[in-house]
């Protein structure tokens, strides 16, 4: 089971009730349940994305500085990245001494040496750092973590397009249990008790002057979940592949199609120097569709989209993106806030927990 929590849904600037990208993704053994002392103690989660503020975002949340295993960074505009020397220094302040995974753009290296050297940010935990540009080289953009012999995180870098180098993480974790056999315990006359026990630990047990291998009592039931959190992106067609077998999706939607056609129009006539390179609703809606994925959560909304939903204002706000977005997509569908939680198990995307909705006031 993973457990999204958003830290930042804002594009580019923070506003009053979003902070700058940065999710929270634990990876919960559920078959850990109830064992709580263990259940508590093996919760490794990772962040995606580090945008200024989002430690002080995490104060807000139950999640361990301790427990923190990879900090992956979709790409190094500011929005996606700033935060990161101070969660860093935060957490050497904090008393860290395990490893910590940074997978980022090799320019992060640079960032960090720099940042090292002009502020003496001293780490007294190791930083595994891998350039992304290397992974997709030479492992093809895949990594893996053993959290256990029976828990994995698989990790798939997918490039995409934006105006600096852009990747998604698709996110496949991997939980194994051995399930007893008990049309076999009864033909072999194994009681149960302690035994069984012992079987379900994998070990061969004796009885009756009989020695029985727990792989003829016992099989082995593997279960996956696949997420895939994708960077900034402006052409969603980019992760048709990754979204095989995917149980969610989270991309960006910065703005409605009318908003990124004046965006474009401004642009190609030369009222803007650059093009911003994001996804409109429509495009991320019609795509998720087209793929036939059953759950999409849109983030990274513009600043100029007020936080309440009102379909009657002309004031741009969520309820604009939601009927863009349900006029093409047709799936389960989430618009992230702040602070909000999502399970995502063998029953698809729950909404566990949201902050209260904010009110419009005229």
């Amino acid at each position: 089971m993973l457990q999204l929590t958003f830290l930042g849904t804002s594009a580019g600037l923070p506003t009053k009730h979003r902070n700058v990208t940065g999710l929270a993704v634990e990876c919960v053994n559920h078959y850990l349940a109830g064992d709580k002392q263990n259940s508590k103690h093996k919760r490794p989660w990772v962040l995606i994305d580090c945008g200024e503020g989002t430690q002080h975002q995490l104060l807000h949340t139950k999640l361990s500085l301790h427990q923190l295993t990879a900090i992956c960074i979709t790409h190094m505009h500011g929005d996606h990245c700033y935060g990161l020397a101070g969660l860093l220094a935060s957490m050497a302040m904090g008393g860290r001494k395990t490893e910590l995974t940074l997978i980022a753009p090799l320019a992060m290296s640079k960032l960090l040496d720099t940042l090292t050297i002009t502020t003496e940010l001293y780490f007294p935990f190791n930083i595994e750092f891998i350039a992304i540009e290397t992974l997709l080289d030479s492992q093809n953009g895949q990594i893996d973590f053993h959290f256990s012999d029976q828990h994995q995180l698989h990790i798939q870098v997918t490039k995409l397009s934006h105006r600096t180098p852009a990747y998604a993480f698709s996110l496949t974790q991997s939980l194994t249990q051995r399930k007893l056999d008990h049309q076999a315990l009864a033909q072999a006359n194994v009681p149960a008790g302690p035994l069984w026990g012992k079987i379900q630990q994998g070990e061969d047990i004796s009885i009756d002057g009989r020695t029985l291998s727990a792989d003829t009592l016992s099989h082995i039931h593997t279960q996956s979940i696949k997420i895939i959190i994708a960077g900034d992106n402006d052409t969603p067609e980019l992760l048709s592949k990754a979204c095989d077998n995917a149980t969610l999706l989270v991309h960006e939607a910065t703005y409605t199609q009318a908003v990124l056609e004046r965006i474009q129009h401004k642009q190609q006539t030369g009222q803007m120097a650059i093009d911003p390179m994001h996804s409109s609703v429509q495009s991320i809606a019609q795509f998720a569709q087209s793929v036939e994925l059953p759950n999409l959560i849109l983030t990274h909304f513009s600043a100029r989209y007020q936080p309440y939903e009102d379909t009657d204002s002309d004031t741009a706000n969520m309820a604009h993106i939601r009927a863009e977005a349900t006029a093409y997509y047709h799936g389960n569908l989430w618009l992230a806030k702040d602070f909000a939680s999502y399970r995502v198990d063998d029953n698809g995307v729950k909404l566990i927990s949201s902050p209260e909705p904010v009110a419009h006031k005229s």
